[in-house]
């Protein structure tokens, strides 16, 4: 199958526009499916081995987000420092109220030790 698509992928090679989604989709595929390098691949092609290798890259981060939930890198990113700057938020919150209360109960012993 990988033969027939590469052949395929070859055939548009001179053809690409600027919307050439369905040759990078199958150029991508035959780089996974064929157990050929992403550079012999470019050879085959026509095109760019780093073109290609961010082709791949791309596909792979677009196939992760979806396994994630559908969110991009770029998100998840944000949503684990949001996350780390809530639970730093709620430690410093539990230390300003344990000070709060240490310093509620030193007022109330310092009121009951002046009325005495």
């Amino acid at each position: 199958m990988e033969l027939s698509l590469e052949g395929e992928l070859r055939g548009m090679a001179g053809k690409r526009g600027p919307d050439d989604t369905p040759f990078r989709e199958g150029a991508v595929r035959v780089v996974r499916e064929s157990g050929k390098s992403a550079a012999e691949v470019a050879r085959d092609l026509g095109v760019r081995e780093g073109t290609l290798q961010t082709w791949v890259h791309r596909a792979r981060v677009r196939a992760d987000a979806e396994a994630a939930g559908g969110l991009e890198e770029s998100v998840r990113e944000e949503l684990f420092r949001l996350r780390e700057e809530n639970r730093q938020l709620r430690r410093e919150n539990t230390e300003i109220g344990m000070e709060r209360d240490v310093l509620k109960r030193s007022v109330v012993l310092w009121v009951m030790e002046t009325t005495k």
